[in-house]
């Protein structure tokens, strides 16, 4: 009777097993591979080598005459079409050879650098090609006390450490629980980089370098698998070709973005001014930019440079978001101004001392720092904004969009707390998997199966209290384990983006009486009569209100303005000022202003006075900032006079 084998084939859509006999012929074999893969006969190649040497061609000789053994690993190219599958499974893109001239080594890189560079069809985020190209090595100076080597030799006391050393990153201050996403890609091709020092290690690192990892993220499914023609549909039928895997819940040990950067205290101030004004919560959309965090080896960083806040009902204890009409507009106004949505931001504020302005410290480790329903939203958000890689055969793979939460700190002061939620938890979400707790914020719920919907079961690990690891069922389940945080900072010397100066009124705070229409932008700008025309128009707000306003608006004819407040180009600014649409706006402030009365004037437009603040409008107490409805004379917070 005939040996049976079995022969791992790696494709770019993943690594199957064929089982095989060694007296097979290698037309059947390549048969079997083709119906397992879905490829059509002549629609695939089979090699030896993973550098595309020794062909298998359909022929009569077995597999045992071609030194086929049990457990051997083949490779599978598509016709036609190698790039995809090297940009699939081959992530040990080589910098810059060191490496001995040998016609081997020659034509092993340039198979690899051919797999890495050609028809990338996927468009990945400049901040991650950057990264991609960097060396990411940690290097250290020579230790006086425990190197005896010259100033030319290195040793393990001295040697650059991997960018994903552990050891490393616990050791910085603040330690690092967390190593960014491109040290972990380096940590899964084995940190393959072929700058070495000296030439003892040469031959070692060749062997290395091309030793054939393959590398393919694959990202997690909730879901039964279609087209499994064996059973009748779920609920009637399911087997273990389409039924998804059970999910085991694990820390991830790795994270998108290593750092949140608002570029100035007054981004946070000017959010943070609806909840001191009224006592609702409030939420808004982080808009900045991604660049290279140098403190964490290959790490990235989220600038925030402008929070957009959308129609949103608010209270107390509550946030609702409602439809956006102006959502696109904000979309193609940060884009030309070369920023994008980053992330999300929300409050979560109570006062403890209204005459000192403290604020309750309840988000710790004796309660939560997410809700489950917070996580789930996060991971909503996160899934809207997948993280393009062309390491997945999807296209993506986890996600760099943040959350941040203003809330009390230790010193009943506002802290500003940044997270993340792990890719399993974007796979439960995307997925509809999981539930909030009702009675317990900190508690989520993985569902059950039912007959419109199959869930695995989901799992996770931790310590009784003896100290042995035991695994639970999670139902419920603490959101700890989908969690991953991020350090929020305030830079020293703060960062423009837009002008520090002009405040134009926020979107969507007519509850506060601070109104977006013309009579607030001719008040705004005879407020700025002697504010240089680039610094008063470079604000994010004001340029949204010229965009959108159904009066006049500009979104066809404001591109020239857009360049000149993402150059900061003055002369650009001041030839679109000369526009027949500058000079239509200012014509429309003018007749606001002659319609109204009181005794400012705004020299700006030349117009007549503006309105005095109403005694109808809402008013703010002195003494603790609450919001009060128009007409009353007593604050409802504190019982204080307006006076």
């Amino acid at each position: 009777m005939a040996e049976n084998i079995i022969i791992r084939v790696q494709s770019p859509n993943g690594m199957k097993k064929i089982p095989a006999t060694k007296k097979e012929t290698a037309a059947a074999f390549l048969n079997k591979v083709g119906k397992e893969f879905g490829f059509p006969s002549n629609g695939f190649t089979i090699f030896l080598n993973r550098n595309k040497t020794d062909e298998i061609q359909s022929q009569n000789k077995t597999l045992s005459l071609l030194k086929i053994k049990h457990g051997d690993m083949l490779y599978l190219y598509p016709s036609g079409s190698p790039g995809p599958a090297g940009e699939t499974m081959d992530v040990a893109t080589p910098h810059s050879s060191s490496l001995p001239s040998t016609s081997h080594s020659s034509s092993s890189s340039s198979s690899v650098m051919s797999r890495s560079h050609s028809a990338p069809h996927i468009s990945e985020d400049e901040i991650d090609q950057y990264l991609a190209k960097q060396e990411g090595k940690i290097y250290r100076n020579k230790d006086p006390q425990l190197c005896r080597h010259g100033s030319m030799g290195k040793c393990v006391h001295c040697v650059p450490l991997e960018p994903f050393d552990e050891e490393y990153l616990s050791h910085l201050e603040p330690p690092v629980k967390h190593m960014s996403f491109h040290a972990y890609i380096r940590k899964l091709t084995g940190g393959a980089d072929n700058r070495r020092i000296g030439h003892i290690y040469k031959l070692f690192v060749f062997m290395f370098l091309y030793r054939g990892k393959f590398v393919a993220l694959e990202n997690i499914s909730c879901k039964i698998k279609s087209g499994c023609e064996g059973h009748p549909p779920w609920p009637e039928g399911i087997c273990t070709k389409c039924q998804p895997s059970a999910i085991t819940l694990n820390r991830q040990k790795y994270r998108h973005i290593d750092n949140i950067m608002f570029e100035n205290h007054t981004i946070a101030d000017r959010f943070l001014d609806f909840w001191r004004k009224t006592g609702s919560q409030r939420m808004g959309y982080l808009y900045g930019r991604y660049t290279e965090h140098k403190d964490i080896p290959l790490a990235i960083r989220a600038e925030v440079a402008a929070i957009y806040e959308p129609p949103q009902i608010a209270t107390q204890n509550s946030l609702e978001l409602v439809e956006d009409p102006k959502a696109a507009a904000v979309e193609e106004i940060a884009a030309k101004l070369g920023l994008r949505k980053v992330g999300w931001i929300f409050t979560d504020l109570l006062s403890e001392d209204t005459r000192i302005g403290t604020v309750k410290y309840t988000r710790n480790k004796d309660s939560y720092f997410l809700s489950a329903e917070e996580c789930i939203t996060a991971g909503h958000f996160q899934n809207q904004q997948c993280n393009p890689c062309r390491l997945s055969p999807d296209g993506h793979f986890g996600s760099k969009f943040i959350t941040v939460v203003a809330t009390g700190g230790p010193d009943n002061q506002v802290h500003f707390e940044g997270y993340q939620v792990s890719n399993q938890c974007m796979a439960l979400v995307r997925d509809e998997c999981l539930l909030p707790c009702r009675d317990a914020p900190e508690l989520g719920y993985a569902k059950e199966s039912s007959t419109e919907q199959y869930v695995p079961d989901v799992f996770y690990k931790d310590k009784d209290k003896f100290g042995n690891d035991i695994t639970y069922l999670a139902r419920p389940l603490p959101v700890e384990y989908l969690i991953i945080d991020i350090t929020t900072t305030f830079p020293k010397d703060p960062q423009y983006t837009f002008s520090s100066t002009p405040r134009f009124p926020i979107e969507n705070r007519d509850i506060l009486g601070e109104t977006q229409d013309f009579h607030s932008l001719a008040t705004y700008l005879s407020q700025c009569t002697s504010t240089v025309f680039l610094d008063m128009v470079s604000d994010f707000h004001l340029l949204l209100f010229l965009v959108t306003n159904e009066v006049m608006p500009l979104r066809d004819s404001i591109g020239l303005l857009l360049d000149a407040v993402k150059t900061k180009d003055e002369e650009l600014a001041q030839t679109w000022k000369k526009s027949e649409q500058w000079a239509t706006i200012e014509q429309l402030c003018s007749t606001v202003g002659g319609q109204s009365s009181g005794p400012q004037e705004y020299g700006a437009m030349g117009g007549g006075p503006s309105t005095p603040a109403s005694s109808s409008a809402m008013w703010s107490c002195l003494h603790c900032t609450f919001m009060n409805q128009p007409g009353t004379e007593l604050c409802e917070m504190c019982s204080l006079p307006r006076g």
